[in-house]
């Protein structure tokens, strides 16, 4: 665990867990106080068949939580009929229109109801980082804004090694580039090998850091490849994932390879794979900032959010919670997403 870092920022209406390895984030988790206990990852819940997929060998349950209903893959179980009440665990959480993906327990009784949640964000920071303590206050905030601003980035670029690398999804793949310039003075051969070397640890990296899942293709620097090394260093930089399946590599340059879906993607927690979670997260955004501001500044006895009616409607009852230093203020002259924060 040397070199790791482990930061747990707890915002009104929002608790974030990063994690860093030698100062650079490696998991961004994001749980929100209006999720669906159901959904989160290892909740364990009674749910009810609502459909049965003979053609895809699957069922759709009713979990009791809003959203789509819970995909349950059947393999070689015991068949099952509508209406039927199950228990599962949630083994993937939702994206975009999905709902999420369960896995059977057993037959059970009764209406659809949550047994057990899954683990929290501190809890998973735990397992994750065991024995590493956890940083709190203007530190977890900074991290929480710097590792959000990376996982929605599309890539790195790393100049001392003179690559860079593109990270990109779309519904099919994700698409990895590893793109090399040549430095005057150096091994051609060599900084091609370091670059493929380092962008597949980094690939894997944000990937884990994005929540991403499914079928990935990497495009390395080169044709005339090491496959064997290559292969290793793919499944060193990815080897926290079990059940990651690596594929050959191809007469291209190609390197395949696909992995589960467990969490929810981060674009998808912060803007909803259709816009609708973007004014939630502007009014929780509006709360860190002032509460970063409150941490920072213990001498001053009160702050004024300023912003928009409607995201004054939204954010008010999170900022309430900040405590009596804290205070919003609706401006109708004020644009969604451009709150100022004053004194007094």
């Amino acid at each position: 665990m040397s070199g790791l870092e482990a930061f747990l920022d707890d915002t009104p209406g929002e608790t974030r867990g990063i994690l860093a390895r030698d100062g650079r984030f490696e998991r961004l988790l994001i749980q929100r106080d209006d999720d669906p206990p159901q959904t989160r990852l290892g909740a364990r819940s009674v749910g009810r068949v609502v459909d049965v997929e003979a053609g895809f060998n699957a069922a759709f349950v009713d979990l009791g939580a809003p959203g789509p209903a819970a995909f349950l893959p059947l393999g070689q179980g015991p068949r099952l009929r509508e209406g039927e009440a199950v228990e599962v665990q949630t083994t993937a959480e939702p994206r975009e229109r999905k709902g999420p993906t369960v896995r059977l327990l057993g037959p059970t009784e009764g209406p659809p109801r949550l047994i057990a949640s899954g683990p929290d964000v501190a809890a998973e920071l735990a397992r994750l980082a065991p024995g590493v303590p956890i940083q709190t206050g203007p530190a977890a905030i900074q991290a929480a804004w710097d590792a959000e601003g990376e996982a929605l980035s599309d890539g790195a670029v790393f100049a001392d090694l003179a690559f860079d690398l593109a990270v990109q999804r779309t519904r099919a793949l994700i698409a990895v580039d590893i793109d090399y310039a040549h430095l005057p003075g150096r091994d051609p051969r060599k900084g091609r090998h370091r670059a493929n070397q380092e962008g597949l640890r980094h690939a894997a990296r944000l990937i884990r850091l994005k929540s991403w899942g499914g079928l990935v293709a990497i495009d390395l620097v080169g044709t005339r490849l090491d496959a064997e090394s290559l292969g290793r260093a793919a499944r060193s930089a990815f080897a926290d994932e079990p059940e990651a399946v690596l594929g050959p590599l191809n007469r291209f340059g190609v390197l395949q390879l696909s992995l589960p879906w467990r969490r929810t993607p981060i674009e998808d927690r912060l803007r909803g794979w259709d816009g609708a979670q973007a004014p939630m997260t502007r009014a929780i955004a509006l709360a860190r900032r002032l509460r970063m501001r409150m941490l920072q500044d213990t001498a001053t006895p009160r702050f004024t959010a300023r912003c928009a009616p409607a995201e004054a409607t939204l954010a008010a009852p999170l900022i309430a919670r900040l405590g009596p230093r804290a205070a919003i203020l609706a401006d109708s002259a004020v644009r969604p997403g451009h709150a100022d924060i004053e004194e007094g």
